[in-house]
């Protein structure tokens, strides 16, 4: 799966599970000052790629992440 195929996949699952806006999901984007995603949310997350990319991420790993750039390439390293 390439990188680009990763990024719409989760920029598409927090447009329509978070309801976020899409002008607020851009590659620097901190996912959590910017994107409002917040500690209750992570766990959500997790299922979400386990559910979709196979990989079980566990939420201390997704905590060290900033960006939503760093965010999609993590999961794009696991997957691949």
């Amino acid at each position: 799966m390439s990188i680009n195929e990763v990024t719409e996949k989760v920029r598409k699952f927090l447009i329509e599970e978070f309801e976020i806006e899409e002008d607020k999901i851009f590659p620097d984007a901190n996912l959590k000052s910017d994107i409002g995603i917040d500690s209750l949310d992570f766990a959500d997350i997790a299922v979400f790629i386990e559910d979709i990319f196979g990989y079980g991420l566990n939420t201390d790993e997704l905590r060290k992440i900033g960006t939503f750039k760093e965010f999609c390439e993590f999961i794009h390293s696991k997957v691949n």
